[in-house]
Formats: C-alpha cells, structure tokens, sequence
C-alpha cells in the first residue's frame, strides 16, 4: 500500500536505540552511528519495490558523504511474521546483495519507528551536528514508474548545506513509499 510519510516536528532531538545490525548482529545505539556534522536514519524494508529502487543510491550517498562527517543507519520495522521477506536474515542478504557500508538495524518490537513516528519506506531523518531534526522527508522525486532517474537530490542538497554551514532547504516533500507492516494487534479476550 503506497503511504506517505508523516510529519514530524523539526527541531526535536534524536530518539535513542539499541538495535541489533543484521550484517554484523553488534548492537548499535544513535550515539554508535552519529556522525560529527551530522546523522541520516533511513526507515526501510526489503520487499519494497520503492526501496528496491533507491538502494544503490543509499550506498552512494552513504559513501560520498561518510568521509566528510555523516554518520548513516537503516532500520526495518516490518512484521517479519506477515512479511518474511522482511526477516533478520534478509535483511542480512539485503543488505550484502547492495554492499550496504553502513548498519542495517532490525526494529523487532516497532518500538523505534513509533517514536519516530515513521510511517513508511523509504523514510529519511536527517540530523545535525547537534542531533537536531533539521530534515524529514523524501530521498528524492524517483518513484516505482515514474522514468525519473534516482539522484538523491533532496538528501543530498540537506547534506551539502550541513557541510557548508547553509541553510536547510525549507521545500521538504514528504517521502513516498510503502506503508510500515504492523504487527497485528492481540485481542485480549
């Protein structure tokens, strides 16, 4: 089910985690990945086809932009019981099979993605220096279909103007994916 994602108010702090990374199964906090100039928490899933679309340009950027003092994280949410294709080994093949260089980090009880308030995949939180929301929206205008090429422009202008001391562009759209799987919800009866 295609879904946008949900706004989210600017300004606020990072929400902590301890996650366990599917490549390497090491725990990581916010603090572990938090780069000096700034943090990119990327919500995604495997079997969707918008991420599916945008992997390899997560790797580039990853790696275009670590050296210069970012820090980067993806996370999966999905109820790996309705969607197995989201399962903790999955994620480990995806995240081999696209040569992610950053962690891949299993969100088992959704605890993380509610605080987040994320909604979708994929799904960009952008940081500063001082772990300030200055960024929540789309990796660029790709989409499943739409013969725009994948760029990553609107993660990449935010990332030039934190590493430039300029402003944040303030047309933040918001990111266009697959809906977050839920876990059902057990009746108490």
């Amino acid at each position: 089910m295609k879904r946008e994602s949900s706004t989210v108010k600017l300004g606020e702090k990072y929400h902590d985690f301890l996650l366990p990374d599917a490549i390497t199964k090491d725990l990581y906090t916010f603090k572990d990945i938090k780069g000096e100039l700034g943090t990119v928490v990327m919500f995604i899933s495997n079997h969707c086809p918008y991420v599916k679309l945008v992997a390899s340009e997560l790797v580039r950027i990853a790696n275009d932009y670590r050296i210069l003092g970012f820090g980067f994280v993806a996370v999966s949410s999905n109820d790996a019981t309705q969607y197995p294709e989201d399962s903790f080994y999955n994620m480990w093949q995806f995240a081999r099979k696209h040569n992610f260089t950053f962690p891949y980090l299993y969100d088992e009880t959704q605890a993380i993605a509610r605080t987040y308030q994320a909604v979708c995949t994929p799904d960009f939180y952008i940081y500063n220096a001082s772990a300030e929301l200055v960024y929540h929206g789309q990796l660029d205008d790709a989409r499943p279909q739409n013969g725009i090429a994948v760029n990553g422009r609107s993660v990449r202008e935010v990332l030039d103007a934190l590493f430039n001391s300029r402003s944040i562009p303030k047309l933040q759209k918001p990111s266009v994916g697959c809906s977050i799987k839920w876990k059902k919800e057990k009746s108490h009866s």
